[in-house]
């Protein structure tokens, strides 16, 4: 398993998870668990996904998913488990 952490924050807006959802479903990456909230019209929704199945490389899905956020009016992040581990261990 390659797990990544995904973090997508913006302005609220219809089909955010939508967009996000398909693009990680048509490139098979598996979301192992999903949390989403809105605060006074912000979205924001952090994911745990399963990269071991990826139809392409980390690099380029997580350039292509900032691309995605870019064009909803969101900021989309992704980074490797032990990357986003390390730099928040006190």
């Amino acid at each position: 398993m390659k797990k990544v952490i995904i973090t997508v924050v913006g302005k609220d807006t219809v089909g955010i998870i939508a967009k996000v959802c398909t693009y990680l479903a048509n490139n098979r990456i598996n979301i192992l668990d999903i949390s989403q909230t809105i605060v006074s019209g912000y979205f924001n929704m952090m994911m745990i996904v399963d990269f071991a199945e990826s139809a392409k490389p980390f690099d380029d899905a997580s350039a292509e998913l900032e691309q995605v956020g870019k064009e909803i009016g969101v900021v989309v992040k992704c980074q490797l488990e032990d990357i986003f581990d390390s730099m928040h261990r006190i």
